[in-house]
């Protein structure tokens, strides 16, 4: 991308109150000024404040009442000089105001450019970009506030932590190479031997946080699957809050996969309701049988429901064990536990966990949630994840982490020439994560996720 142009955007999204388009470059505020007027001029003896005035049109008329703000560098979103101007939500006021700024000397912003211009000019490192983009497409509060606390730079701080750490080893290191009869005051072997323990503690607990990562990042898929008329559809329902699917005493009501987005337990999920598996009557319902199957097969999780007031129990339970056992997280749950007959016990499932419930008397549902939040985690997660990296930090870490213990025993050897080599790589990782050494490909397929505006 060109940094040295003026670019300029709509970068809020069409519908609401309010549109704003940025100005950003060198020559933000001339454009600034030529694209809008007001009885006050943007000025920097006014800098950051709104004012009041009008777009200026293509003819050189008044148009839309707007307001506009000037924010000199390198105190503003990009660290260039930033001008923006706020006028009403409607796409065509918006779009006018657009082009009275292009014809004004700048030129339509690239996808991510206002972000990449924040990047190369310091204003936040990779890991903060990455949450920019993480709080665009957040689905959830705890999505959200994770990316709230990656753009305060609380993972950019503990890599860059890191990296100084050993940033201070290697120095020691060339140092002792450099001076090696010198009485200078080093770090003992064992203390430095000790600190690359502790970093590569560190880094493994930072990998650990990655599944949280891809959870919260980009949700999973689950299935509710079960033979006709065990109440997949108004499990759906329920858990969405709204009647999305059709649902009668008729067996094989549904007919397609229905997918639906949702949040639950703070999780996003694409909830997939399935028609119900049985011998199909016909080809309509066959094609939908198939769909279940392959939706069972490529899901994050299977919710199998039996029907526990079925005369058929074994059949139920057998049904779910040739088509669902394969997968490792599987819950099993009775519906209609309210018109099960008293005295009849329901089948074992030993290889899965199970939940008794009843949709429509919403009983057992806290449990289920309860269960499905288990087996989402692995384990109970009452708290929100301080920081959880992504594929592309987990690949860096443990490039890390596997040269750690060369570095380790060459310093156990006071070999420190070739302790430097694995340090040096540990320090280059590490920096990939920061953008501090950036391959073009890298930043090309996260600027190329942003949209234009951001």
């Amino acid at each position: 991308m060109n940094i040295e142009d003026t670019i300029a955007a709509i970068c809020t999204g069409h519908g609401g109150a309010i549109s704003i388009i940025r100005i950003a470059g060198p020559t933000a505020l001339e454009t600034g000024r030529a694209a809008w007027q007001g009885h006050q001029k943007l000025h920097r003896n006014n800098a950051r404040k709104m004012l009041f005035g009008k777009i200026v049109r293509n003819n050189g008329q008044s148009g839309d009442s707007a307001l506009a703000v000037y924010m000199p560098a390198p105190n503003s979103y990009t660290g260039d000089d930033v001008v923006e101007l706020h006028c009403h939500g409607g796409a065509a006021a918006a779009r006018e105001a657009l082009e009275s700024t292009l014809i004004n000397g700048a030129r339509q912003a690239e996808p991510g450019e206002f972000t990449f211009r924040a990047f190369i000019n310091g204003k936040m490192d990779l890991t903060q970009v990455e949450a920019v983009c993480d709080l665009i497409t957040a689905h959830s509060d705890m999505a959200l506030h994770l990316a709230e606390r990656q753009i305060d730079g609380v993972l950019g701080r503990q890599v860059a932590t890191l990296r100084q750490t050993l940033t201070d080893i290697l120095a020691e290191c060339e140092s002792r190479l450099d001076f090696p009869e010198e009485e200078l005051d080093w770090t003992s072997r064992d203390k430095t031997i000790l600190l690359l323990n502790d970093i590569a503690d560190k880094v493994t607990t930072l990998i650990q946080t990655g599944r949280d990562g891809a959870v919260l990042r980009s949700g999973i898929r689950v299935v509710l699957a079960g033979r006709p008329n065990s109440g997949k559809s108004s499990l759906l329902n329920l858990l969405l809050g709204f009647d999305r699917a059709i649902v009668t005493s008729l067996p094989g009501t549904t007919r397609d996969t229905i997918e639906e987005n949702a949040n639950i337990r703070g999780i996003p999920v694409t909830l997939i309701d399935t028609a119900g598996i049985r011998e199909a009557s016909n080809m309509i319902e066959g094609m939908g049988i198939d769909r279940s199957r392959q939706s069972i097969r490529q899901a994050k999780i299977v919710i199998w429901l039996l029907d526990a007031a079925s005369a058929e129990l074994s059949a139920e339970l057998a049904e779910m064990q040739t088509h669902a056992a394969q997968k490792s997280n599987l819950i099993a749950v009775w519906n209609k536990i309210d018109l099960a007959l008293a005295d009849v016990s329901l089948p074992a499932t030993t290889s899965c966990p199970s939940v008794c419930i009843s949709v429509t008397e919403n009983i057992g549902i806290e449990q289920l949630l309860d269960t499905f939040e288990r087996v989402v985690w692995e384990f109970p997660h009452t708290e929100e994840p301080e920081v959880a990296i992504n594929q592309r930090h987990a690949k860096l870490l443990e490039e890390t982490l596997n040269v750690t213990p060369e570095a380790i025993a060459a310093i156990g050897d006071s070999d420190w020439e070739l302790a430097a080599v694995p340090l040096r790589q540990a320090m280059n990782t590490l920096g990939q994560i920061l953008g501090e050494q950036a391959d073009p490909d890298i930043l090309d397929n996260i600027f190329s996720r942003f949209c234009i505006g951001k």
